[in-house]
């Protein structure tokens, strides 16, 4: 059973009530299975909290969950207000997310888009990861020489003298030899065949497990890694390696995230999550460098400035410090002019426009942006606060101002088209094409 749900989603073992999107109806052991592994979670923020003895809120994580009975929970992004009544709409932009933030430009065909659609987040990066290697397999595995030593019944390489003289008399007819072999059994084949073992074990699609076991037959001479995590960073990126880059981003995802020894060592099931923030970041990072003028360029989360700059009370009280870093999410710079752009994974409200309500914004947001305009660009000229857009935020809001020189615009992002909605903005970041985001238009898609 597949439970599906949207971030922040309450779970809860209480079956009188009626699921939606928002509301989740787990079994008792998978309620008691996350409570757990909240426990022993170790990612950059909490995975969920604790309501009462009853209910758990998820928190801003997508992805996919499955408990060690089987019972699965996928999480889709919050992109709008209103939980919609199909969830492929929001799984198919989970997937257009995520092949952006890897580097990867699918190349299916717009007929597979409905399948593709229907199948949970975890099959999907199974999909692709058998997909890549089924392509690699075609245009050949690379293939290295490794010495080997070992005790044969001929002479093949060199004669390994030192053993060879202190051999007993009843192993006279065999040589201790030394030989380079060429062999498939290089670090990159031995990672991707491990992924492949991993993954043959726990797909549960038809199709995934048949491509799987067509691949395992053809890798059956390859020996897979205990240990692979620790190998990973070994991957070798030379010249020699060009036709493996497309597989492996999925080879690491796959090691990585669909382990089921994924955090100490002593879980059983899947957890393969995402931070929505970040993936939100790297979202966008390729759709604004898409569209950024000639001579513009764009750097993510610089730390050139400072919020204080402090002298302690030692000994040598001339070497001053620099404390608090400002890190803005992007830096674009023209020339001679500087702008800087914040993304920020909330639902604004552009009807809430009164003094109390504030379009939904937060207070520490602005404080932030009206740092970084002050250190970066000394208090004079533009910042952008991006947010994704649905149906009560459609529109750019008006400008805000900090003072006379400093600007804040609050500009929305058309997520399935991957484009920023034209306004007044336009007028003041310069380093930005002419577009207008139009839903018939895909700048990042599923499918090319």
């Amino acid at each position: 059973m597949t439970v599906q749900v949207r971030e922040y989603a309450t779970l809860t073992y209480d079956a009188s009530q009626q699921p939606t999107m928002d509301l989740g109806i787990v079994s008792r052991a998978t309620f008691d299975w996350l409570m757990d592994l909240q426990q022993r979670w170790k990612g950059q923020a909490d995975l969920l909290s604790i309501e009462g003895k009853h209910r758990l809120r998820l928190c801003s994580y997508v992805g996919y969950l499955q408990s060690p009975n089987g019972e699965a929970i996928e999480i889709l992004p919050k992109a709008e207000q209103r939980a919609p009544n199909a969830p492929e709409r929001l799984r198919i932009l989970l997937q257009t997310m995520l092949s952006a933030s890897l580097g990867i430009k699918p190349r299916e065909a717009e007929g597979a888009e409905l399948m593709r659609s229907r199948l949970p987040l975890h099959e999907w990066v199974i999909r692709q990861f058998l997909d890549a290697l089924m392509i690699l397999v075609r245009r050949g595995l690379h293939f290295d020489y490794r010495q080997v030593e070992e005790q044969c019944r001929f002479v093949r390489g060199q004669l390994d003298m030192a053993k060879q003289i202190r051999q007993t008399p009843d192993k006279a007819g065999h040589f201790y030899v030394r030989h380079a072999e060429f062999s498939p059994q290089r670090l990159e084949n031995r990672l991707i065949k491990t992924a492949l073992a991993m993954v043959f074990k726990q797909t549960r699609d038809y199709e995934n497990w048949r491509l799987a076991n067509i691949l395992s037959q053809q890798l059956a001479d390859i020996e897979p890694l205990r240990r692979p995590l620790r190998d990973l960073d070994r991957w070798h990126d030379g010249k020699l390696m060009q036709r493996y880059q497309a597989i492996k981003p999925w080879c690491r995802l796959v090691l990585e995230q669909l382990n089921p020894d994924f955090q100490q060592g002593h879980h059983r099931g899947i957890a393969l999550l995402f931070p929505m923030e970040q993936l939100f970041e790297r979202y966008l990072k390729v759709c604004l460098q898409r569209h950024l003028v000639s001579g513009a360029e764009l750097a993510t989360q610089v730390s050139r400035r400072h919020l204080l700059r402090h002298a302690p009370d030692t000994a040598d009280c001339s070497v001053e410090q620099k404390w608090f870093a400002l890190k803005p999410d992007f830096l674009i710079q023209q020339q001679a002019e500087t702008f800087l752009l914040d993304a920020k994974w909330k639902l604004l409200d552009q009807n809430r426009s009164s003094r109390d309500r504030k379009y939904e914004l937060k207070q520490a947001d602005l404080y932030q942006m009206f740092a970084y305009g002050h250190k970066y660009l000394n208090g004079n000229g533009h910042v952008m606060l991006v947010y994704p857009k649905h149906e009560n935020f459609s529109q750019p809001l008006p400008v805000f101002r900090f003072d006379g020189k400093l600007s804040l615009w609050c500009v929305p992002i058309d997520l399935y088209t991957g484009k920023l909605v034209s306004g007044d903005w336009q007028a003041a970041f310069s380093c930005f094409q002419p577009f207008v985001a139009k839903a018939s238009q895909s700048v990042i898609s599923v499918h090319s």
